[in-house]
C-alpha cells in the first residue's frame, strides 16, 4: 500500500493475514479480497455497471498497452467478478480463475478454447452427462472426434489417445455413484502424452480436493453448487495456470458467457462460510452413509467415505473429506424408491446439490425419465437408485427422517 493508501486507510499499513499459509476457513473469509476495499466497505461492493469510462485518451491507451489494470467493458470482466475469481483461485491454489454464467458455460467454453477441427478428446463414461452430450453431439458437428472410455480403466484411457488427442476429460467424484479418479495417475498419463487434462471437481470442491496439486491442468466447477452454497445463483468456474485460463478468457470475451455482478457478489458472500458448510456436509453425509450401510432395506450405498467403496483408498489419499452427496439403492424397484423419496419430510425433491438445504431425488426420474428402464440400465442408472444431497441440518434429524421414510415406504408395500 502506498502513502496515499495508508492515509485513506486511517493508519499504518496492515499486514495481509494471508502472507503465510492459513486454514481453509480463514482462506474462505479473506482469500482474494483487497484491503482496503472500495469505499472502505467491509463487504465486497457490487459494481453494477456494463460500461466503464476513461478520464482521457491516454488512460485508454495505457489500458490497451497493459500499463494499468482496469476494466474496459462488462463482457470482459467486472470488479466484483474479479474479487470472486481471486477468492476461488486462492481456495483452489490456482494461478488464475475465470467465472461464467453456469457450470456448463465454463466447461463448454474451456473445451472450445482447447479443441479445433481435426482434433480428438477422450472422456470417461461417468462424466457429467451434459458434458458428454456436448462432446458427442455438439463437437462432432465441428469435426472434433470423441472417444469414451470406462471410468477407472487407465489402460483403456491411455490406449484411446491418438496423435490428434488434445484433451482428457473426467470427473471426480462422479454423479451419481461417487466414483473416485486417481488424479495423480490421470495427470501423469496426460503429461506423458503431452495432452491437457481437465477435471470436473464440482462434487469435491477445493475444500475436499485440489486436482491442480496432483498435476491436473484445468479444474472446472459448477459454482452453483457448494461454492455458492445457497441455491440462489448460477455460476461456473475454470481454474488453472494463468496462461491456460488466459486462453479461455480470450474466447469468453467473444462468446459472452459472462457472470453478472450481482451473482458474483452472491458467490463471494457464499464463499465466506464455504469451509464451515463443507465440514458440516462432510460429517452429515458420512453419518448418513454409515446409517444406510447397516439398514436392512438398503441394497447398496455409494459413498467414498465407506471402507467398502471400491476407491476408498484413493479417496483417503487425495481428499480431505468425502463430500455431501450419498447415493444408495433401496431393496426394491422404481416404485419402492419413489415411496422412500415421497415419505421424507426434511429434504426437498429437487435437482442440484451443495446448498444448505438437503435435496433428494431419483436419477431415473429426475434426469432420465424419457428413457425406458432397460435403456437406463444400459448407461448404469438403476431404477432403485436415490441421490441424497446432504445439507447442513442436524445429522440426527436427517437420519431419523430417512429411517421413518424407509419404514413407511416398505410398510405400505
Amino acid at each position: 500500500m502506498d502513502e496515499r493508501g495508508r492515509r485513506e486507510h486511517g493508519g499504518p499499513e496492515r499486514r495481509d493475514p494471508l502472507d503465510k499459509p492459513v486454514g481453509p476457513s480463514t482462506l474462505s473469509v479473506h482469500g482474494g479480497e483487497p484491503r482496503p476495499k472500495p469505499a472502505h466497505s467491509l463487504a465486497t461492493p457490487i459494481v453494477q455497471t456494463a460500461t466503464y469510462t476513461f478520464g482521457n485518451t491516454q488512460e485508454l491507451k495505457d489500458h490497451f498497452d497493459g500499463k494499468i489494470e482496469r476494466v474496459e467493458y462488462g463482457r470482459y470482466g467486472n470488479p466484483t467478478q474479479r474479487i470472486a475469481e481471486a477468492k476461488l483461485a486462492a481456495l483452489e491454489g490456482a494461478g488464475d480463475c475465470l467465472l461464467f454464467g453456469s457450470g456448463m458455460g465454463a466447461m463448454t467454453t474451456a473445451l472450445f478454447a482447447m479443441l479445433s477441427r481435426g482434433t480428438h478428446v477422450v472422456v470417461t463414461d461417468d462424466s457429467y452427462r451434459r458434458t458428454r452430450q456436448f462432446l458427442n453431439q455438439t463437437l462432432s458437428r465441428y469435426g472434433i472426434e470423441v472417444s469414451t472410455v470406462p471410468a477407472g480403466d487407465y489402460e483403456a484411457l491411455e490406449d484411446a489417445i491418438k496423435p490428434t488427442t488434445r484433451v482428457l476429460v473426467s470427473e471426480s467424484p462422479t454423479n451419481p455413484y461417487n466414483r473416485i479418479l486417481d488424479l495423480e495417475r490421470f495427470a501423469a498419463i496426460g503429461r506423458y502424452h503431452r495432452v491437457k487434462t481437465v477435471i470436473d471437481a464440482t462434487f469435491a470442491t477445493p475444500y475436499n480436493q485440489r486436482p491442480l496439486e496432483w498435476g491436473v491442468d484445468l479444474v472446472v466447477h459448477s459454482a452453483t453448487k457448494y461454492l455458492g452454497g445457497h441455491n440462489d445463483l448460477l455460476a461456473g468456474a475454470v481454474l488453472g495456470s494463468a496462461e491456460l485460463v488466459g486462453a479461455v478468457r480470450g474466447l469468453q470475451g467473444i462468446t459472452g458467457a459472462v457472470l453478472d455482478p450481482f451473482a458474483a457478489y452472491l458467490l463471494v458472500r457464499g464463499l465466506k462460510t464455504f469451509a464451515l458448510r463443507m465440514e458440516r456436509q462432510n460429517a452429515n453425509a458420512q453419518a448418513l452413509a454409515e446409517f444406510l450401510a447397516e439398514h436392512p432395506r438398503i441394497a447398496a450405498v455409494h459413498y467414498a467415505g465407506l471402507p467398502g467403496h471400491p476407491e476408498h483408498a484413493i479417496a483417503r489419499k487425495q481428499m480431505r473429506g468425502f463430500g455431501g452427496v450419498v447415493s444408495f439403492e433401496v431393496a426394491g424397484d422404481l416404485d419402492a424408491a419413489t415411496r422412500v423419496v415421497d415419505a421424507c419430510t426434511i429434504p426437498f425433491i429437487a435437482a442440484s446439490l451443495g446448498g444448505v438445504e438437503s435435496l433428494i431425488e431419483q436419477p431415473a426420474i429426475m434426469s432420465f425419465y424419457e428413457l425406458t428402464s432397460e435403456e437406463r440400465l444400459e448407461i448404469g442408472i438403476k431404477d432403485n437408485l436415490i441421490r441424497f444431497a446432504v445439507g447442513i441440518e442436524d445429522a440426527d434429524d436427517l437420519i431419523a427422517d430417512l429411517a421413518q421414510a424407509l419404514d413407511r415406504a416398505f410398510a405400505s408395500a
